[in-house]
Formats: C-alpha cells, sequence, structure tokens
C-alpha cells in the first residue's frame, strides 16, 4: 500500500511540477521610434517603408539579423514625435514580446527647427532656438514620454524596453573652418546632452534601461574627421544631422546589445 502511494505521489508531483514549469520567455522585438531608429543617413531605403525611410542598415535590423529573435517588427518611422509612436507603432507589442527599443523626444523638441535656426540664421536666433528647445525639453517632453513609455510597458509587460538617446553632434575645436560658430556649436551639444538626461530620467522612472551613444559617437562627430553623423547634406537634406551607416553599426548596435 506504502508503494502505491508512493508511486501516486510521485505522479501526482511529476504532473504539478509539469504544469508548473514557466513558459519560454518571450523573445520577439519591436523597434520604435524616429528617424534615428529608421535609419534615415544609412542609406539602402527599404522601398515599402515609403517616407518612414527604414533601412537594413539601423541598428534595430542589424540586431535583429545578428540575434534572430523569434519575430522582429520595425514600426520606427522618420519624422516620428511622441504621438506618432502612440498612434501608429505600438499594433505588434504583445505578451510575446521580450525587447522593446525606441528613440523618440528629438522631434518633439523640435531639434529639426534647432539646426535650420542655426545653419541659415544668425549666432544670437541659434541660441535662442536652442533656448527654447531646453525649456520644452523641461516643461513638456517629460510628460508626453511618460505617455509612451506607460504605454509600451502595458502592452509589452514582459520586455526589456530599451530607451536610446542621441550623439552630440559636433567635435569642438575640431577639423571644420567654416558653418557655425563655436559657440553654436557648444550650445547645440549641452542641448542633446540635456534631452538624454531627460530621456534618462523618464526611461528609470518606468523601469526601463537607457542606452547612451554620445560616448560611443566620441571621436566620430561633425568636424571629427571621421565623423559618423552627416552635416549638412545638401544632396539629401532630410539625411542632415543624422548618422551615416557606420554610426548605426559601430554607434547605435552595440548600445542596443549591452543593454538588451
Amino acid at each position: 500500500m506504502s508503494a502505491l502511494l508512493l508511486a501516486v505521489g510521485l505522479t501526482v508531483t511529476g504532473a504539478a511540477t509539469a504544469q508548473a514549469s514557466p513558459q519560454a520567455a518571450p523573445t520577439g522585438y519591436v523597434a520604435l521610434g524616429d528617424s534615428y531608429s529608421s535609419g534615415v543617413g544609412a542609406g539602402a531605403y527599404d522601398s515599402s517603408s515609403g517616407s518612414c525611410k527604414r533601412t537594413p542598415r539601423a541598428y534595430p535590423a542589424l540586431w535583429a539579423a545578428a540575434n534572430s529573435p523569434s519575430s522582429f517588427h520595425f514600426t520606427a518611422c522618420s519624422g516620428a514625435r511622441t504621438g506618432d509612436v502612440l498612434a501608429n507603432q505600438l499594433g505588434p507589442l504583445g505578451s510575446g514580446t521580450g525587447l522593446v527599443s525606441v528613440t523618440v523626444g528629438g522631434n518633439d523638441a523640435g531639434f529639426a527647427d534647432v539646426m535650420t535656426a542655426c545653419v541659415t540664421g544668425s549666432e544670437s536666433s541659434c541660441l535662442s532656438r536652442v533656448a527654447s528647445a531646453r525649456s520644452y525639453v523641461d516643461s513638456t517632453l517629460p510628460g508626453l514620454l511618460d505617455r509612451v513609455y506607460t504605454a509600451i510597458g502595458d502592452r509589452a509587460p514582459a520586455a526589456q524596453v530599451v530607451v536610446l538617446g542621441y550623439p552630440r553632434f559636433y567635435k569642438l575645436s575640431g577639423t571644420c573652418v567654416a558653418g557655425l560658430s563655436e559657440r553654436e556649436r557648444s550650445a547645440i551639444n549641452a542641448a542633446s546632452d540635456h534631452l538624454n538626461g531627460t530621456l534618462a530620467k523618464r526611461a528609470a522612472d518606468h523601469g526601463f534601461a537607457f542606452a547612451g551613444v554620445a560616448d560611443r559617437f566620441a571621436g566620430h562627430e561633425i568636424c571629427s574627421g571621421d565623423a559618423w553623423l552627416h552635416s549638412v547634406n545638401w544632396l539629401s537634406i532630410g539625411e542632415s544631422y543624422h548618422p551615416k551607416a557606420n554610426g548605426q553599426s559601430r554607434g547605435y548596435l552595440p548600445a542596443l546589445t549591452a543593454a538588451a
């Protein structure tokens, strides 16, 4: 009788153990965000992505090719702001999502307008526009980021979420002999650092990882002589101030890989 009870006990225990075994961890990858994630500046754009200008040279596609996630959804889009991410990019998120990457906030803060003002206007107008962008980052952007980060967490509760930052544009006292003044370049770099600080703080408050790229681009900014970023590109103006292919592969990809 005791042997029978023992056999039954082992059978029940085995069944319970099988039922309690955890399911495989979610391994799908969803890449959200703006042009720094879609890969504007890297070339070889996927024609099916239209104005979003996604490319296999962008860091999300490179990471997916190297790591073979169970699924890969690439919804990042050139020009995207926080509201665009919320409205158009979150559909693939779900219980099977194990990794999410996102760059967003630069367009909300108006950095394209900043660069236009600085390239085409006076030093004083440039510095004034930089100051306005910094004020927006302080007053308005945190709440917008919270909406995006909350939505990501709600839709993909098991995912590791990596918020990636933006590089500094300029190497100060570098090789450039024309263009913006050093004061303008310094103000633009400081504004990028300021934006990254806000991104990092909001990411941390949501339990997300922040992957900065400024240090990885150090020595490869505009005016460095070995730039991983486009300066003003008159032939393709939309690529201006965006990472080249090596900025994606040698700047952004290692940052995601280290944080994922």
